[in-house]
């Protein structure tokens, strides 16, 4: 395995973790994570495959296994819903009524849709590749982003907008970190 070729596809393991985590940190994490995971397995990989689909496929695996401790920690603990405490968290002092949180929209699939919406759509990969690095049928892919492309629609649908008033400039973006 090139080191060259390795460090190539870090910007779009960065972009898919931070879509998937919705935390910056935790998605360095997990990038991280998954690099020193193919550092140690690189003989694993076989020469001439699609490395950017192998690194996918351990960085899925990874989260899965994060998921899975977390939801272990959970049970053992009082897991706390968030919108059974929607109404007690602070707004920003920001206008968010005028913007649409797609990452809030995004985290609020189901963790196996969220993964192949993602896949498909922001890092544009196959459905057989995401199929490979999931785990899962072919079809399975196409139902899961589906199903995830008309529940992203419905959470965007009732998520709050208003009407800007007229001559009032339009709201900048904030640029996450």
């Amino acid at each position: 395995m090139d080191p060259t070729e390795l460090v190539a596809h870090i910007p779009s393991l960065r972009r898919y973790a931070r879509a998937l985590t919705g935390d910056a940190w935790a998605a360095d994490d997990l990038v991280q994570d998954t690099l020193e995971r193919a550092c140690a397995k690189r003989l694993l990989w076989t020469v001439g495959t699609d490395l950017r689909a192998w690194l996918f496929t351990l960085m899925h695996h990874l989260q899965s296994n994060q998921w899975q401790r977390a939801a272990r920690q959970r049970a053992a603990g009082r897991a706390v819903d968030v919108a059974d405490v929607a109404a007690e968290l602070v707004a920003p002092d920001q206008p968010t009524e005028t913007t649409i949180d797609l990452q809030r929209c995004l985290l609020q699939l189901p963790e196996e849709q969220r993964i192949v919406l993602l896949l498909v759509t922001l890092e544009d990969l196959t459905y057989d590749a995401v199929a490979r690095i999931t785990g899962v049928p072919v079809g399975t892919v196409m139902s899961r982003l589906s199903r995830a492309r008309q529940r992203l629609q419905q959470l965007l649908d009732a998520a709050p907008t208003a009407t800007p008033s007229v001559g009032t400039a339009p709201t900048p973006l904030r640029r996450l970190k």
